[in-house]
């Protein structure tokens, strides 16, 4: 289903079914209040990034109440719970969103198996869905904490959330998921939650394990492709020139990367650039690849989700659009380069080891939680002020560090 289909559901139909739900839980009474979590379900259904950066929120959860996670998100973006495995597979519920006849059986299956383990509370981490709000007040749970707009300006989600925490657009996002968890720690009612500071020490990420097999085995899958690397003395950099359509406007120009991949490529003369992607993304890469050097070539599709972190591991370095790998490659140890525009690196950066370039125009950024991270921006001047030679820099200065 694409974005702006869903955009047109959640809004039409979540609205209505919102207000009724709400009216449910005001006629038939609402779910007890500070009962102690046991089975916490999370829910971030269209981000696979942030399935990354909510990582230290749920190892903060399973600590404080030795309690057992569960997971929902979209069946395509799984794969991104499973770089650190912190939800066993088990507890991991998937939602078909290709079609709206495979959402509603799977919304169905959902709230049956969301009772059948006995869910007692239940974390909304979207930030505008109608959507995963009914999902998380008609599961059964207890406990429901979700973010709440109060009396700004914004969607409506009904009324049917026990912890209601007030987002903050001026603190990283992962500090945000935070303080959903430290709503259920208070011991008193608070309005709104989370009256708590959150230090950076607590928004460290966990690094992923990734085996001496992993490694090889991508490294056979290089060496189809370059049979002269050797692994040892010749360095990858990595480029992901691609960003997800739900936000395009995150895309740096094809051009500028063309210019900064030859200028990498001349400046040092033992490394191979591999152009990163996903399969639907490989026409693209190829055509990249041909415009540049003989030491650049189109990897797209080549890896598995699951091996992507082998390759990352593998990797000197990689220069990415603000997008998903940004997040992936923090759980190795591999640096990052990331350009920001539309979005602001103070709220969604990576929690690995990275770079943002940011042009801090005034109008960036333009997408938020209060506009549904929808933009009307048709020129992203944004990206375009940020010049090959400033990116260049900053590359060097990361790679000869």
């Amino acid at each position: 289903m694409k974005v702006d289909t869903m955009r047109f559901v959640d809004k039409y139909f979540g609205v209505p079914l919102c207000l009724i739900g709400t009216a449910i839980f005001k006629i038939f009474g609402r779910p007890k209040k500070n009962v102690k979590p046991k089975n916490i379900l999370f829910i971030e259904l269209s981000e696979m990034g942030s399935a990354i950066l909510v990582d230290p929120a749920m190892q903060k959860a399973k600590k404080a109440f030795d309690a057992d996670l569960f997971f929902l998100i979209f069946k395509k973006n799984k794969p991104s719970l499973q770089l650190l495995n912190t939800v066993d597979d088990k507890n991991i519920f998937t939602i078909n969103a290709d079609g709206i006849i495979s959402l509603i059986k799977d919304t169905w299956k959902f709230l049956f198996w969301a009772r059948k383990r006995k869910i007692d509370t239940c974390i909304d981490l979207e930030l505008f869905s109608r959507y995963s709000g009914l999902l998380a007040g008609f599961a059964g749970a207890d406990n429901i904490v979700a973010f709440n707009n109060f009396h700004g300006e914004g969607l409506y989600k009904g009324n049917m959330v026990t912890h209601k925490v007030m987002y903050n657009s001026h603190i990283h996002i992962s500090k945000n998921f935070i303080a959903m968890v430290n709503a259920l720690m208070s011991d008193k009612k608070e309005l709104p939650y989370s009256k708590t500071k959150i230090y950076d020490s607590e928004i460290v990420l966990r690094k992923a394990e990734i085996s001496e097999e992993l490694k090889e085995k991508v490294a056979a899958k290089i060496q189809r492709i370059i049979p002269e690397y050797n692994g040892g003395g010749n360095k990858l950099i990595l480029i992901n020139p691609n960003a997800s359509e739900l936000l395009p406007q995150r895309r740096w120009d094809k051009n500028k990367y063309k210019d900064l991949i030859n200028r990498i490529l001349e400046e040092y003369k033992d490394v191979y650039v591999l152009i990163t992607g996903a399969p639907n993304e490989k026409k693209e890469a190829e055509q990249l690849a041909h415009q540049c050097g003989d030491r650049c070539f189109s990897f797209a599709g080549a890896v598995k989700f699951s091996e992507l972190i082998g390759l990352y591991e593998l990797s000197k370095i990689m220069k990415t659009n603000d997008s998903g790998p940004a997040h992936f490659a923090a759980v190795t140890s591999m640096p990052t380069i990331v350009i920001f525009g539309p979005e602001t690196p103070a709220l969604y950066s990576s929690l690995g080891k990275t770079r943002p370039v940011y042009a801090n125009l005034a109008c960036s950024p333009c997408v938020s939680a209060a506009n549904h991270r929808k933009t009307p921006c048709k020129d992203n001047v944004c990206l375009q002020m940020i010049t090959v030679d400033e990116v260049f820099n900053v590359f060097k200065e990361e790679y000869n560090g």
